[in-house]
C-alpha cells in the first residue's frame, strides 16, 4: 500500500475520532459512540503504521512521520469542521461550541505530541541540528509549520532508505556480494579503538555481514606512532591467518590506520598476508595543519593534552599510549620521509577513498573547526584530511554529497550513524566489498 493511502486512511480515522463528540452532542446520538471515538483514537495513535520491511526502531519513526502528516490534514479539516458546527449546529458563543473547540484542539496536541516524540527519539537522518530549529520554531506561526514539513521529509526520507535496502538486501542475500576470497580486516584510524559497544565503522560491518563479507578487526591500540602500530596490526594479521587458514586478507583501513597498514605491508612482512589495501581518507601525504598547530602549540599546552589523553585511554585498555608520537607521525614532514622509506608492493592491490566537507560551519565539532584550518593551509578537507592526501594507488574514489556539511572525516566510517539523503555510505561499502570479490580477492 502506498504511504498516502495509509495517511489518508490515518486521517479520516482520527477526523472521525475528532467530530464523532460534537456529532453525537449536536444529534443526541448513542452515548456508545463517544467510545466508539476514543477506541479509533486510541488505534490510530498506538499502531499509526502498517508498514513492513522495517526495524521496530524505524516501525515507530513511521508512525511518527505518518502522525504528523495526519496532524497537518487535519489541521484544515478540524478548522473547517469547528466553523460548520459554530454557524450551524450550536451558535458561535454556546458552551457546546467552546467544548467542541477544546476536544478538537486536545486531540490535535495529543496526535502532534505523539508523532513529534517518536520521530525525535527514533531518526537518525533529522540531526541534531534539526531538532534544535525544531524546538526553537515550535511556538512561531508559519515557520512551525515549515520546520515540521521538512522534520516529516527527513524522516521519510531515512525510512523509504531502510525500506529499499531492507528489500535490496533479501533479493540478493543468495548472491553473497561481499563473501570475497579473502577475509576483511577492518583497521581504525588514530585516537579510537575497536570497542564492542561502540563499533568505530557505525552500522557498516552489519551491512556487510549481511551480505556475506567475513570481518575482523585491527585491534591496535588508540594512538602511538605509526611504526608501533604497524607491529600489532602485522601481528592481528598473521594472528588470523593462522587461525583460520584463510591464507590472506583484505584491509580496509580509515585514516593514520591505512599508514598503519602501508608500513606493516612494506616493512614487517605482512605482504604475504594481504591480497588488497583499501585506505579511506588517509593522510598519505601528512597534514599541514598538523604540522603547524605542533610547531607553534606552546609545549605546556601540547604536554597537557597529552598527558590527559594517554591518562584517559590507559585506562579503557591502552597499554603505552603516545598521542605526540602518533601526531607527529601525521606531519607533512614526517609523511614525506615515511613515503621514501615505504613503497607499495607489487602484486598487492591498493585504492584510496577520499571526500570533503562542504561548509564547516554545517559539520559538527570539532571537524568544522579543523576543517577551516586544514582549509587555510592544506585545500579541500574532510575536517583533517585533504583530498590530495587521501589519494593513493591504482584507483581513487571520491566521496561526495550535495548535504551542506558534505562527507566529513566521521561521516566516511558511519560514526554518527547518520544517513545522508544523496549518499548511503553502507551501500557504498558493499559496492566496494563487492568489486574486491569480483578482483578475485
Amino acid at each position: 500500500m502506498k504511504n498516502w493511502i495509509r495517511v489518508s486512511v490515518l486521517t479520516l480515522l482520527l477526523f472521525a475520532a475528532t467530530i464523532l463528540p460534537g456529532i453525537t452532542a449536536a444529534l443526541t446520538l448513542s452515548p456508545w459512540m463517544y467510545v466508539l471515538s476514543v477506541v479509533l483514537f486510541l488505534v490510530c495513535n498506538i499502531f499509526p503504521t502498517v508498514e513492513k520491511n522495517l526495524s521496530r526502531k524505524l516501525r515507530i519513526a513511521a508512525g511518527g512521520a505518518n502522525l504528523l502528516m495526519a496532524f497537518l490534514a487535519l489541521l484544515v479539516l478540524d478548522c473547517v469542521f469547528v466553523i460548520l458546527t459554530g454557524v450551524l449546529w450550536f451558535g458561535m458563543f454556546s458552551a457546546m461550541f467552546w467544548n467542541n473547540v477544546i476536544v478538537v484542539y486536545i486531540i490535535e496536541l495529543l496526535v502532534f505530541w505523539n508523532g513529534i516524540i517518536r520521530i525525535y527519539c527514533t531518526s537518525a537522518m533529522i540531526g541534531t541540528r534539526w531538532r534544535i530549529v525544531g524546538i526553537l520554531c515550535g511556538m512561531i506561526p508559519i515557520a512551525n509549520i515549515i520546520v515540521l514539513v521538512k522534520l516529516i521529509s527527513l524522516a521519510r526520507s531515512e525510512i523509504n532508505m531502510e525500506k529499499r535496502r531492507t528489500i535490496r538486501n533479501r533479493e540478493r542475500k543468495d548472491k553473497a556480494v561481499c563473501a570475497t576470497k579473502y577475509p576483511i580486516i577492518l583497521v581504525h584510524g588514530v585516537f579510537f579503538r575497536d570497542l564492542e559497544k561502540l563499533n568505530y565503522w557505525g552500522r557498516i560491518p552489519e551491512e556487510l555481514e549481511k551480505n556475506g563479507a567475513i570481518l575482523y578487526y585491527g585491534e591496535q591500540q588508540s594512538a602511538l606512532g605509526i611504526e608501533e602500530s604497524a607491529k600489532e596490526v602485522a601481528e592481528r594479521i598473521k594472528k588470523i591467518v593462522e587461525e583460520t587458514g584463510c591464507e590472506k586478507v583484505n584491509i580496509i583501513a580509515h585514516s593514520k590506520g591505512g599508514l598503519d597498514s602501508r608500513y606493516a605491508i612494506s616493512c614487517l612482512g605482512a605482504d604475504k598476508y594481504v591480497a588488497s589495501l583499501t585506505t579511506v581518507n588517509t593522510p598519505h601525504r601528512g597534514c599541514v595543519f598538523a604540522e603547524w598547530l605542533l610547531d607553534h602549540a606552546p609545549e605546556k599546552l601540547r604536554e597537557g593534552i597529552a598527558s590527559k589523553y594517554n591518562a584517559a585511554f590507559t585506562l579503557i585498555g591502552d597499554k603505552n599510549p603516545d598521542f605526540l608520537k602518533a601526531v607527529n607521525d601525521l606531519k607533512v614532514s614526517s609523511c614525506e620521509k615515511f613515503n621514501e622509506k615505504v613503497k607499495d608492493v607489487p602484486g598487492i592491490y591498493y585504492q584510496s577513498v577520499g571526500s570533503k566537507i562542504n561548509k564547516a560551519m554545517s559539520s559538527v565539532f570539532p571537524l568544522n573547526f579543523s576543517h577551516l584550518l586544514a582549509n587555510y593551509f592544506d585545500g579541500p578537507n574532510d575536517g583533517l584530511v585533504t583530498v590530495s592526501a587521501a589519494k593513493w594507488g591504482e584507483k581513487f574514489t571520491y566521496l561526495e554529497s550535495k548535504a551542506p556539511d558534505g562527507v566529513s572525516h566521521a561521516d566516511v566510517i558511519d560514526l554518527a550513524r547518520h544517513d545522508k539523503p544523496d549518499l548511503d555510505i553502507r551501500e557504498f561499502y558493499v559496492g566496494l566489498v563487492s568489486d574486491l570479490k569480483t578482483k578475485g580477492f
